[in-house]
């Protein structure tokens, strides 16, 4: 069987439940690659009618959101300890240089560390459990977690989807050329929401200061 006719036959609901439990426990802190898996998904909306780009946007965002609240309960119930088991279990991630860069963000950011984290692949692994070792206000943390993760696992569900709309149609009309420039285009897309979300937490560093 062709690949293309194995992703058909996936079931859409397998689809939604795998983006939404891998971002949820990459939000809650365990070094899983949620972007990776998001890209992948949404691109293959793009091509087959049967995912649903909203709904799945949709599991990612909730994914996203319950997954940082997890990490928070926990990161506020366990306290420093769970980031030297975390270091322990996981070195290369929360190593303790790591965590002191994150706490730093944190410190001068505040809420702002969590939305603008979304878009960090490190400060997304950590932002729930960190937000809650540190005690942050529960409903500056929410507001952020929410806003953040609608932004980030939503437009980035939409980004790709229709970057991979336009890379189907420019295939059938300029092969290898068409599937290059969507990808640009989506590289480009992406960096600039990263870029943006750098220069909004440098502005707020420099007004702080």
């Amino acid at each position: 069987m062709h690949v293309q006719e194995w992703l058909e036959t996936v079931p859409a609901v397998a689809v939604y439940a795998l983006v939404g439990l891998v971002i949820g426990l990459e939000s809650l802190g365990i070094p899983l690659p949620g972007e990776i898996i998001l890209v992948s998904s949404a691109l293959l909306a793009s091509q087959h009618g049967h995912i649903d780009p909203v709904v799945l946007g949709a599991s990612a965002t909730a994914g996203a959101i319950i997954g940082d609240s997890i990490g928070y309960a926990i990161g506020r119930k366990g306290g420093r300890p769970l980031l030297a088991w975390l270091g322990k279990k996981f070195p290369k991630h929360f190593s303790e240089g790591h965590i002191a860069t994150a706490e730093r963000s944190f410190e001068k950011w505040g809420m702002w560390a969590v939305f603008f984290g979304r878009f960090v692949a490190l400060l997304r692994i950590f932002a729930g459990p960190l937000a809650g070792v540190l005690r942050m206000p529960y409903w500056k943390f929410a507001i952020a977690n929410v806003l953040g993760g609608i932004l980030w696992a939503g437009g980035t569900t939409a980004v790709i989807y229709y970057v991979g709309i336009v890379a189907e149609s420019w295939l059938k009309r300029f092969s290898w050329l068409g599937l290059v420039a969507a990808v640009l285009v989506g590289l480009t897309s992406m960096l600039v929401l990263k870029r943006r979300a750098k220069k909004a937490g440098q502005t707020l560093e420099a007004t702080e200061a």
